[in-house]
């Protein structure tokens, strides 16, 4: 059980970081070109910035947590890391919502869309 928990924990880094990568790999070409012409825009800041929030939970405060449990004896240490875990999971996906949805609106934007 551990070894399929294990298996579904690098499967699940992979899918959430590989297009990250890719995406941040392909934005500074794009930028440097000027195609985009939103760059300075405060949407697009405010969402790099909270992409950036985001990372930084993921890698600071959910990977070490799941790395605790997958290693836990199941006492109270390892509730806590689980409670700890569902706050912080919560908080990655909420700054993604939050991403998106700026993204689609985009306020602000001078685009005209």
């Amino acid at each position: 059980m551990t070894k399929l928990f294990l298996a579904l924990h690098i499967i699940a880094a992979i899918i959430a970081i590989g297009p990250v990568a890719v995406a941040a790999s392909m934005f500074p070409p794009v930028a440097a070109a000027g195609v985009m012409k939103v760059t300075g825009q405060t949407w697009v800041i405010v969402s790099i910035v909270l992409t950036m929030i985001a990372a930084g939970v993921l890698g600071a405060l959910v990977l070490p947590r799941q790395t605790a449990l997958m290693s836990g004896d199941g006492g109270e240490a390892t509730v806590k890391a689980s409670k700890q875990l569902a706050m912080f999971t919560g908080i990655f996906n909420l700054l993604w919502v939050a991403v998106t949805i700026i993204m689609i609106v985009r306020p602000g934007s001078t685009l005209g869309h």
